[in-house]
């Protein structure tokens, strides 16, 4: 297994790259299966994997040794057209005000148990919508969904813990601390949908595209912070149906609606 940070080659078996220390796996979501990095969907139960989010030096160097688009330090990036369902779009999150705060108490977060709220949304029917477009077309359609979705989690200082494909999965009340994270998990739901009613307005009156409709579930309960390492990327395990919960809700979810747990 070829570790995706220093590109040292590893026993298949690895968990840890023998070079530098890099995670090789993740947990998927909903179900809580350990997957390789090269998986592009879980084993277990077929969820799209999506990659951990890095910080933008560490992309870097992804982006060097797998022909990604060049980086720019002072830029957001988002990925090839081609792979735009597979991999995180754009790769410069979290912000540097959360990430700094994230860094500074990640010491006294591992193994930590806390009440948080999951948040996970996608855009409906994403591969229909997609059919027929140009990949730049496409890039151009959804990169503005996905920005929506992380800035709405961000303005509430909820955390994107990964990208699964058209969607994302968001943590509020870890790594930041927050008593009403249930809140602003709400308020995070509300306002990606309404900035994405107001988008798909723009997109049809421009474009005559159809329109872009999401889906979000919320849940909260109990979970472990498993580790974070210093490029950012957390690895959460949930206690309980939390996770598999909110993932749920998401599913049922009709397109435009958030749906959540009592």
């Amino acid at each position: 297994m070829r570790c995706p940070h220093c590109q040292q080659e590893n026993l298949a078996q690895a968990k840890f790259c023998q070079e530098c220390g890099q995670k090789l796996s993740w947990y998927c979501s909903p179900c809580g299966f350990e997957a390789p990095l090269s998986a592009k969907f879980c084993p277990k139960c077929g969820q799209r994997l999506g990659h951990p989010l890095l910080a933008p030096d560490f992309q870097a160097k992804l982006d060097s040794s797998q022909s990604y688009n060049e980086v720019d330090s002072q830029e957001d990036k988002v990925a090839p057209a081609d792979s735009l369902l597979s991999v995180l779009s754009p790769t410069r999150y979290p912000p540097p005000h959360l990430a700094e705060k994230i860094l500074q108490s990640k010491s006294s977060l591992e193994g930590e148990r806390k009440q948080i709220t999951v948040l996970f949304a996608d855009i409906k029917g994403s591969m229909e919508l997609l059919a027929g477009l140009d990949p730049e077309e496409a890039r151009r359609l959804l990169d503005p969904v996905l920005h929506t979705m992380m800035e709405a989690v961000h303005r509430y200082e909820g955390t994107v813990n990964q990208v699964l494909g058209d969607g994302i999965m968001a943590l509020f009340g870890a790594p930041l601390a927050h008593e009403d994270h249930a809140v602003r998990a709400c308020y995070a739901a509300l306002a990606m949908q309404e900035a994405i009613r107001r988008y798909t307005e723009e997109v049809r009156r421009r474009q005559g595209l159809v329109a872009v409709q999401i889906r979000v579930g919320l849940n909260s309960g109990e979970v472990i912070v498993r580790t974070i390492g210093n490029d950012l990327h957390m690895d959460y395990s949930a206690i309980g149906q939390t996770t598999h919960l909110a993932a749920r809700m998401e599913q049922l979810a009709t397109p435009g609606s958030i749906l959540l747990t009592m």
